[in-house]
């Protein structure tokens, strides 16, 4: 018996990164697993391999977000827990803010967030056993960092609608929490990980000294969405290896952290 044995979960962005190792872990310890996104192929791909469900979801189209809920609901019954992973960075300094940008990210990280909050906190406050609900966040919700204005404050804005809609659902016994999580490599950042320095300065400023991974992530949501987490609720969790506790590297640190290490190749 696992600890989602009986438990329905719905994972938006599933697929990759965070999400799939979501996935999967929650799939081995006996969920049965939804896995949503906008592309057919890729949450076919890994729902097949974990013996779970693919559906085509826009989160940015909130009828989409009701036939998600409708057609997971459809394949097996009551919905128990619910991880939006749903989002993309795209980094724009506030002068170059222009309205297609600004409005795209939004759409996205923070109303399609919405949209997903209303359709599974509605979907599991009906059958009467309660469920929980988790975002996907970032440090940079909390670090201020050049060019992050808007992915950084959805996110935030995320981080306080899930205390909001803990007090509105509480009564009807569904959780809503958050994990920040800081710097680790995924797809969408793997470029960042392909250059040395900012390795080195990453994991300087992380009191643990390492990056961490999608398990540590997975590992959190387990803990959230499970039984371990039943009285946890309007929370966000920073796994992060401590980063929170200091700040995001800054252009000058990683100047420096660049010269050392070229130095300690040459010497």
């Amino acid at each position: 018996m696992g600890k989602l044995t009986g438990r329905t979960a719905v994972v938006v962005g599933g697929h990759s990164g965070f999400g799939e190792a979501i996935s999967r872990l929650f799939a081995a310890e006996g969920a049965n697993v939804v896995i949503a996104a906008r592309r057919r192929d890729v949450v076919d791909e890994v729902a097949g391999s974990i013996g779970g469900l693919g559906v085509t979801c826009d989160i940015t189209d909130d009828a989409q977000v009701q036939a998600l809920v409708a057609e997971a609901t459809a394949a097996y019954g009551d919905l128990h827990i619910a991880v939006n992973c749903a989002g993309y960075e795209q980094s724009t300094a506030i002068a170059d803010l222009t309205p297609d940008r600004l409005e795209a990210m939004h759409a996205v990280q923070l109303t399609g967030a919405l949209y997903c909050m209303r359709h599974f906190g509605n979907a599991m406050a009906v059958h009467g056993t309660g469920g929980a609900f988790l975002s996907l966040s970032s440090l940079t919700a909390q670090n201020p960092s050049r060019g992050l204005a808007a992915y950084a404050s959805a996110k935030a804005g995320v981080e306080y609608a899930t205390k909001i809609a803990a007090v509105e659902y509480g009564a009807q016994q569904v959780r809503f929490n958050a994990i920040a999580a800081s710097l680790i490599e995924t797809p969408m950042t793997a470029r960042i990980f392909k250059v040395e320095p900012a390795i080195m300065a990453l994991n300087e400023i992380t009191p643990l000294g390492r990056p961490g991974s999608s398990d540590d992530i997975a590992k959190a949501a387990l803990f959230l969405c499970g039984p371990d987490g039943d009285y946890i609720t309007g929370q966000t969790l920073c796994v992060d290896g401590g980063a929170s506790l200091l700040m995001l590297p800054t252009p000058q640190m990683f100047a420096d952290v660049a010269r050392r290490w070229q130095e300690q190749r040459e010497g």
